[in-house]
């Protein structure tokens, strides 16, 4: 069996970035710190550094298949498997945005759900037995409209 690893996903900021400040702190493993913007991910990873901690970096867009199989790739080489994964990463429009309402809401769904789904696809097979998975949402997920 390999190290013991967290992945949580787009965690450059808010709740995703305090999940993997808790999880440095108290996860026997490496904590993995993942965005879809580079420079902003490393520049997350380094604060958390300056605070004596040590997660890792990984780029990750869940929009591009490509970036999910590279991260599912290095998960097994580097680990051989995968213990905690935290799915954070999506997006929300702002009140003022001026897109159509229905674009929005095709896109939201999009990533919120169906990319998601689809890390789940390829990170589960890596899943280590008694493995956990939580899915981070908002409370828009429960609004009617």
């Amino acid at each position: 069996m390999g190290r013991a690893v967290a992945v949580v996903t787009g965690s450059n900021k808010g709740i995703g970035f305090a999940i993997v400040k808790a999880l440095c702190s108290k996860f026997e493993g490496n904590v993995i710190l993942t965005a879809r913007d580079e420079e902003r991910g490393k520049a997350a990873v380094e604060k958390l550094k300056a605070e004596g901690l040590n997660p890792e970096f990984h780029l990750l867009d869940i929009s591009d298949e490509n970036s999910i199989k590279t991260l599912a790739s290095f998960l097994k080489n580097e680990y051989g498997g995968l213990d905690v994964l935290v799915n954070n990463a999506a997006i929300a429009y702002k009140m003022a945005d001026p897109a159509p309402f229905s674009e929005q809401a095709e896109k939201t769904v999009q990533v919120n759900f169906f990319d998601t789904l689809n890390v789940c696809h390829h990170l589960f097979p890596l899943l280590r037995p008694h493995a956990r998975v939580v899915n981070v949402s908002s409370s828009a997920g429960s609004c009617y409209i």
